[in-house]
């Protein structure tokens, strides 16, 4: 007699976008794949350095599942726009799986050679430039526009868990056996595929499709660029991201703050790298139950600046509870803006256009996180660790104080839910 009651309020404790059926299996599919990749890039890590002992090694594993997203993320996007985008991903968890397979007969050969990781990890890079762009575009065909912003936080929300529990699992396992992690990774992969295969877009997704353009030529390539560029609210919101990640982030130099500034050891490296993932589950958590109900443009602003706030204290501490604090209340800022930014990007573009639109945005994101890893080196190299992460801070809050100036209408954007898309110009 009570089981109904109990499902009932079972249900009522699930955010409203999961009780759509088809946004449910798009978030497995995203929970899985991530946390499969995340298992995977501790295992290989360990056993790229175990070759050689060469930290260079690692970078390079970093550098070749970067390459191929400059390449393909732009094609990628028109493809997504193209065909079907549940069959984009698909083909590209396939390919993940592939990948994690092989690496457990690297693994069970003795991996003894650097080559084979750095021809996998550019495999796994052409399957994340592939199938993101795709995977980004379905979130706004699969729920009603008034819950998209709780969807796209509940969906980055799946996405930092892995990132935080990933790790630790994908540790343990290689601990038991190597090529456990591996087989692991693959098994949450096959999940992830038929998770994506089960997602059905409403109608008028379908008819997108089949009234797409008749040839790639490189106009339509180009499509999302050029939209972009000529509409404010989305140039100013991925510009915005971009030099905030370029000059505030200090990721890159967690190593040496915890080396020579705050003297932990690998387990406190460990969670610090942590933390942001943790205060961004934490946010996200919050903007499932209640999204952003403020004017969005100047809450991102606020956030922003807040972001650069926390990377000053994160650079002038020298207590570890405090570096800790700061480093979770920049992952707790970075995505309230990533969900402003995510859900600015979904519901002003035209659907016909979206899967290129989210290609340039996504080669941004990867740009400020690769460029801000370099720019934090070269700085700390000329001024020292602590003066480049305070500077940077403060470089960041003056752009958010700057940016209404630069960028009027994003300032002004009120309830999110009330954008509309906007037609791209001919």
């Amino acid at each position: 007699m009570e089981r109904t009651p109990r499902v009932g309020r079972l249900r009522r404790g699930v955010p409203p976008a999961l009780h759509h059926r088809d946004f449910a299996f798009l978030w497995v599919a995203i929970v899985t794949m991530g946390l499969a990749g995340q298992m995977a890039a501790v295992a290989v890590g360990w056993q790229v350095y175990s070759i050689s002992g060469d930290p260079l090694h690692l970078g390079l594993i970093g550098l070749a599942e970067f390459l191929p997203l400059p390449l393909l993320a732009i094609p990628a996007g028109a493809l997504a726009d193209r065909v079907s985008r549940r069959l984009v991903l698909a083909a590209a968890l396939v390919l993940d799986g592939c990948v994690a397979l092989l690496l457990v007969a690297v693994t069970a050969a003795g991996a003894r050679q650097l080559w084979p990781f750095l021809a996998l990890a550019l495999t796994s890079g052409v399957a994340g430039a592939i199938g993101s762009p795709a995977a980004r575009a379905l979130p706004p065909t699969l729920v009603p526009t008034e819950l998209l912003a709780g969807a796209l936080a509940i969906r980055s929300v799946g996405a930092q868990a892995a990132v935080v529990t990933g790790p630790a699992l994908g540790g343990l396992l290689f601990a038991l056996r190597p090529e456990l992690v591996y087989a692991t990774a693959a098994a949450l992969f096959a999940v992830a595929f038929v998770s994506a295969l089960a997602i059905r877009p409403r109608a008028g997704a379908a008819a997108r499709v089949a009234g797409a353009e008749p040839a790639p030529r490189l106009a339509s390539l180009l499509a999302g660029v050029r939209f972009v560029r000529p509409t404010p609210i989305l140039f100013g919101a991925i510009l915005l991201d971009l030099f905030a990640v370029l000059f505030g982030g200090a990721v890159a130099l967690l190593p040496l703050f915890a080396q020579d500034i705050l003297h932990t050891g690998p387990v406190g490296l460990g969670v610090l790298r942590s933390a942001p993932a943790v205060g961004a589950v934490v946010a996200g958590l919050i903007l499932t139950r209640r999204p952003l109900r403020a004017p969005a443009g100047r809450t991102l602003l606020v956030v922003v600046a807040v972001f650069g706030g926390s990377m000053i204290v994160f650079g002038l501490s020298q207590w570890y509870a405090v570096s800790l604090a700061a480093l979770a209340v920049s992952g707790f800022a970075d995505m309230y803006s990533m969900n402003i930014r995510s859900t600015t990007v979904a519901l002003v573009t035209p659907d016909e256009l979206r899967g290129r639109v989210v290609a340039v945005e996504m080669v941004f994101i990867s740009a400020s996180n690769e460029l801000g890893a370099f720019e934090s080196g070269v700085a700390a190299a000329l001024v020292g660790a602590v003066p480049a992460v305070v500077l940077g801070g403060a470089a960041t809050v003056l752009i958010a104080a700057a940016w209404p100036r630069f960028f009027p209408e994003l300032a002004r954007i009120g309830r999110l839910e009330d954008l509309r898309p906007v037609r791209a110009r001919s």
